[in-house]
C-alpha cells in the first residue's frame, strides 16, 4: 500500500516477511540492541506482549515476524514517533496484530490494567543524568538518557503488567547489572536467563539481556556470549541468523 513520509522519514527494510518501518533520520533510529531484544525474547502461541518505550514500533514489528504471540502492543510517550509507528503497522498490514498506544511507562500498569499481559519486552534509556553527554536532540535524550522515567519505573510497571509466571525481557549495559537485578528481584521478577553481548571475542560485553520469571524460583541459566563482528565490518553467522539476512 501507498504510505506518505514525511519531512526526514525513509523506509527501511527489516529482513523480516517483507517488512518495513519508517524511520525519521534526524530523530531516533533503533540500533543493533532491540534487533537482538526481538531475537532474545519468545512469545509463544496465543499470548500476548507488550514493549515499553516502543520509539518507532520496531520490537512489536519483528516479534510479530519471528514468533507465534496472538497479539503485540507497543507504548511510547513521544508522540512524533507514535505516529510513525502506527504507519508502519498500517504498511505492512498488521493493524490486527499490533496496536501502537501513547503512553507513560510510570502509569502503564494503570493504562493497560495489572497482570493484562504474558510478556514484557523493554529496550529502555541505559544512561541516567550521570552518565554519557545528553544529546541535545530532545527525541534521542529521551530515547538515550532516564528523563521521562527510570530504571525502576520500568522495571516496577513491567511487574504490574505481568500475569504470574508471565516473562520480562530486556536489553541494557552490564554496568548497571547489578542494579537490574536488585530492581528484578525487589518487585517479584525472578532473573532466569542471561547472555552477555561482546563486540568482539576479546572485547568486554557492552550489552546484555535478561529474561526474568514474575513469581520464579531463584536459579538463573548464563548462555553462552554472542559474538557480533568476526572482524571489523563482519558479522559472525548468529548476527547474521539474527537480522535475517
Amino acid at each position: 500500500m501507498g504510505i506518505t513520509l514525511l519531512e526526514n522519514e525513509r523506509l527501511d527494510e527489516l529482513h523480516r516477511n517483507g517488512y518495513f518501518i519508517i524511520q525519521n533520520k534526524e530523530k531516533f533510529c533503533f540500533g543493533m540492541d532491540a534487533v537482538l531484544l526481538s531475537g532474545f525474547a519468545n512469545v509463544r502461541r496465543g499470548e500476548r506482549a507488550i514493549d515499553l518505550g516502543t520509539g518507532t514500533g520496531i520490537i512489536p514489528i519483528l516479534l510479530e515476524a519471528k514468533t507465534e504471540g496472538e497479539h503485540f502492543t507497543g507504548v511510547e510517550i513521544q508522540a512524533e514517533s507514535v505516529d510513525m509507528a502506527r504507519r508502519s503497522v498500517q504498511y505492512n498490514h498488521l493493524e490486527n496484530k499490533i496496536n501502537i498506544e501513547v503512553g507513560d511507562i510510570k502509569d502503564a500498569s494503570g493504562q493497560f490494567g495489572a497482570s493484562s499481559f504474558h510478556v514484557v519486552t523493554t529496550n529502555p534509556p541505559y544512561m541516567t543524568g550521570q552518565h554519557g553527554l545528553t544529546n541535545p536532540n530532545e527525541a534521542k535524550a529521551i530515547a538515550r538518557h532516564e528523563v521521562l522515567c527510570c530504571l525502576e519505573d520500568v522495571i516496577r510497571e513491567s511487574a504490574r503488567l505481568l500475569k504470574p509466571q508471565g516473562r520480562f525481557y530486556m536489553v541494557h549495559r552490564p554496568f548497571r547489572l547489578v542494579e537490574i537485578m536488585v530492581l528484578m528481584h525487589q518487585y517479584g521478577i525472578e532473573p532466569k536467563r542471561m547472555k552477555m553481548v561482546h563486540p568482539f571475542v576479546d572485547k568486554e560485553p557492552n550489552m546484555v539481556l535478561l529474561e526474568g520469571l514474575r513469581g520464579g524460583r531463584p536459579r538463573i541459566t548464563v548462555e553462552k556470549p554472542l559474538i557480533v563482528y568476526k572482524e571489523a565490518g563482519v558479522y559472525t553467522d548468529e548476527l547474521y541468523d539474527i537480522y535475517g539476512y
